[in-house]
């Protein structure tokens, strides 16, 4: 299925939840709802027509100063059908903090139930950029220690002076 066809396959099977695409560019993206993600998700990998079976893997951006655009961050999910032999990203918008409220950080459910490289990519994404997934079964940090405080990916990071006694910066 080419990159038109399956833009108006989710558009009319999913219809709003479907924000913006290029399906132009080499790995055609889709920006989706977040409160409809997990549901195209499933759609993607079960469907026949689509069988996307593979996250390659998943990124957190951050986007403090972005022109016009308010402050805000994006998680990108790499996709490969290996029996189809297409591949796209599918994006989610997010506020930098859940509901407004600084050091809140934001949410997009997990995806680690429908393919389980997820739950590692989740716990990266996490970790370094502080994006909380919902009902993951495992959220543990997973690069930096448990009692690192902040998530070094973030713009507006600001590393410790000292961790444990041993100086940082």
């Amino acid at each position: 299925m080419d990159s038109h066809a399956l833009l108006d396959a989710l558009k009319t099977r999913f219809g709003d939840a479907v924000i913006h695409a290029d399906v132009e560019a080499l790995d055609p993206w889709f920006e989706i709802l977040v409160d409809r993600f997990h549901e195209v998700c499933l759609a993607l990998r079960d469907d026949p027509e689509w069988q996307m079976n593979y996250l390659h893997c998943i990124s957190g951006v951050d986007y403090l100063e972005e022109g016009d655009e308010s402050p805000r961050m994006e998680v990108w999910y790499h996709l490969s059908s290996m029996t189809k032999r297409h591949r796209l990203v599918l994006r989610v918008r997010l506020s930098r903090w859940k509901d407004g409220q600084p050091g809140q950080l934001p949410q997009v459910p997990t995806v680690s139930d429908i393919w389980r490289t997820a739950e590692w990519h989740e716990r990266e994404v996490f970790d370094l950029s502080g994006v909380e997934f919902t009902d993951h079964p495992d959220p543990r940090r997973l690069l930096c220690p448990e009692d690192w405080e902040g998530h070094p990916l973030r713009k507006d990071y600001e590393p410790p002076e000292q961790y444990h006694g041993i100086r940082v910066k």
